[in-house]
């Protein structure tokens, strides 16, 4: 309708179940295609709809590894914390965004790249791990019984050694994923910062911090750890890091610019609220609702009580 060049996974051309929708089959011939890992969209795209959940916002984001288009998320999943536009009225909102009016807000990313040792002496051909993330980096301990000891380097300057399950290097994004599960705070998306979080660490000194966005954290399993330690980007893409191997992490100069609903603030809250849960307690009752305070008045003394009571009992 808008003379748009549309793609959509190759997987939505092969399902079997669209064929019975006769106003899909009048369109599947126009529709363009794309298979993970294999296109490359990144001069092909100029606007992304995301129809899902967080999952979907995540994988969006790992299709682009440079500059990444607006994207408007919609929120179908069970979560939906970075998904802000309900699909109810789709037509209404998109033309809405369309038109130009609409906020956005800039969502930082990671630049992870991994290591391996003897990688700088031996020169080789392959090219290291180079992936961007939205929401975290994980390094842990794995299948192994043993407790994570890793190294933690801020640009260049040895930090602290972590033992315990792993370590969490999140965006503000994703400071309400993982992160605020192993007790770290809440950022805002719009605050330049990267959140390092330890998981159940062997020292219960060792909190979360938060560092300046653009500083390089250097993170490599101790020398003398037991056991390798495994990253994982986002929840994919999992490798072992031996002892001598190391991950880099930094801010990356691509962000993912994310369509507002309404506006920073409010969406944040607003999903804070709608999926967190947020600040939401019973209320205090005022005095006057305390039924336990009826029965006796700031007049009453302990003799009088006690006389009330034993002439209860005699009688």
């Amino acid at each position: 309708e808008k003379r748009m060049l549309v793609f959509v996974e190759a997987a939505v051309l092969d399902d079997t179940l669209l064929d019975q929708y006769n106003a899909f089959t009048a369109i599947k011939d126009k529709l363009m295609t794309f298979r993970d890992g294999k296109d490359d969209l990144t001069d092909k795209i100029d606007f992304i709809i995301c129809l899902g959940g967080d999952g979907t916002l995540l994988y969006a984001s790992h299709l682009f590894q440079q500059s990444v288009p607006p994207v408007m998320a919609f929120h179908l999943g069970s979560l939906g914390f970075l998904t802000p536009f309900q699909f109810d009225n789709f037509q209404e909102q998109v033309n809405n965004v369309l038109e130009g009016n609409a906020a956005l807000t800039l969502r930082s990313r990671l630049r992870c790249i991994v290591m391996r040792k003897g990688d700088d002496e031996k020169k080789t051909m392959k090219q290291p791990t180079n992936l961007l993330v939205l929401n975290e980096v994980v390094v842990d301990r794995g299948p192994s019984p043993y407790l994570s000891n890793i190294d933690l380097f801020l640009d260049g300057k040895h930090i602290t050694s972590v033992q315990g399950d792993g370590l969490i290097v999140s965006t503000p994004t994703g400071s309400t994923a993982y992160a605020v599960a192993a007790g770290a705070s809440m950022i805002h998306p719009s605050v330049p910062a990267i959140m390092v979080t330890p998981i159940c660490p062997h020292s219960l000194s060792f909190r979360p911090i938060v560092v300046p966005a653009g500083v390089e954290l250097k993170i490599t399993p101790n020398t003398e750890a037991r056991s390798s330690s495994y990253v994982c980007f986002d929840g994919r893409h999992q490798q072992e890091l031996k002892p001598g191997d190391s991950l880099r992490v930094t801010t990356s100069i691509y962000p993912v610019p994310s369509i507002c609903a309404q506006d920073q603030i409010s969406d944040w809250f607003d999903s804070l609220a709608e999926c967190l849960h947020w600040n939401v307690r019973k209320r205090q009752k005022h005095l006057d609702e305390l039924t336990d305070l009826t029965h006796s008045s700031s007049n009453d003394t302990l003799d009088s009580l006690e006389h009330a009571d034993l002439i209860e009992k005699d009688s």
